[in-house]
């Protein structure tokens, strides 16, 4: 079953493919690798999920935007190659959550953009290695920002 397979069987729909907001590439490609630029999460409308986690948004909410942000992510990968199937593998994802002074579950928010990839790339593909760390405002206000590094087909 291919990646575009696994998505459409999930029922997902992805929200447009974010543009650069600043001076910046959304992908770059180097030697068979893609690097997506910091994402944050965009709903369908492109309005974003914001606040504080552990302050203005709980655990359950937090997992829920770190999902969106992954579909976020897979509308810019779709955008830019046309097809999830040019992605064979997640090698890094990098989770920053906009967190409360007291919040220390930055993992478990993290593990819904992760789960995501997961559920669309397979768990050989779709897991790579991960750092979730907490940050004082990120930008916009936004709940989670994660950049992440995909190998190529």
């Amino acid at each position: 079953m291919t990646h575009e397979d696994r998505l459409a069987r999930l029922n997902l729909t992805l929200p447009a493919a974010p543009r650069p907001v600043a001076v910046y590439r959304p992908v770059v490609v180097v030697q068979g690798m893609a690097y997506v630029s910091g994402h944050g999460p965009v709903l369908p409308d492109g309005s974003k999920i914001e606040g504080r986690v552990g302050a203005d948004l709980n655990l359950a909410q937090g997992h829920a935007a770190a999902r969106q942000v992954g579909l976020a992510i897979l509308a810019t990968l779709r955008d830019h190659f046309g097809s999830l199937n040019k992605i064979k593998r997640v090698v890094k994802t990098l989770g920053m959550v906009n967190s409360g002074p007291d919040f220390y579950d930055h993992p478990k928010v993290i593990n819904g953009c992760s789960e995501l990839f997961a559920e669309v790339f397979g768990e050989a593909d779709g897991i790579g290695a991960r750092s979730a760390v907490g940050m004082g405002p990120l930008p916009g206000n936004i709940a989670v920002e994660i950049e992440v590094i995909f190998e190529l087909v």
